[in-house]
């Protein structure tokens, strides 16, 4: 069963992921979710990958994650899936949010999980603890991915709190 990491932004989720991919066995791929748009988020990219075991494979996901997974799943393998907020983020743009787009994409998603033969580690931002913002957009943002951690939770047999750097096991044994 997947296994849903979630966390506030510098809470430790990712390194907590990939500190459980290292224990694994056998190989592992990291997809990556973040579509980079400017040069401090591309700054974070780069120091995410330096921290990385250079034996890891890596696969750039658009918006169809699920296809993605369903290309690198191996039943001996880890898929390392960092992040669902990242993910989400390409469903929004100009025109606004693509409903429909991201709607087939969310439940493809969700079997891909449902059917992976391999671990699958699911990162996920906690975006809810905060003010209410002030504007249209991210309140969606902050809706849907909520929705989707509450969905994504319900599809795996592990989920962690990360606060702190502290691991919090919500759902299943501790990791």
């Amino acid at each position: 069963m997947p296994h849903l990491i979630t966390g506030g932004a510098r809470s430790g989720k990712s390194r907590h992921a990939e500190d459980l991919a290292r224990r694994h066995g056998g190989p592992v791929c990291y997809l990556a979710t973040a579509e980079v748009r400017d040069a401090e988020f591309a700054r974070r990219v780069a120091l995410h990958r330096a921290q990385r075991p250079e034996h890891w494979s890596v696969a750039e996901a658009g918006r169809g994650l699920a296809a993605i997974i369903a290309a690198h799943d191996a039943p001996d393998g880890l898929l390392l899936i960092d992040c669902l907020g990242m993910w989400l983020m390409r469903f929004f743009g100009e025109a606004g949010f693509d409903d429909a787009g991201y709607e087939a994409e969310r439940d493809a998603l969700l079997a891909a999980l449902d059917g992976a033969s391999g671990e699958v580690l699911l990162v996920s931002n906690e975006v809810g603890w905060g003010v209410v913002a002030g504007d249209a957009e991210t309140r969606r943002f902050v809706d849907e991915l909520g929705r989707l951690n509450q969905l994504a939770a319900s599809h795996c047999g592990r989920v962690t709190l990360v606060a702190c750097g502290l691991p919090l096991a919500l759902k299943g044994e501790a990791a």
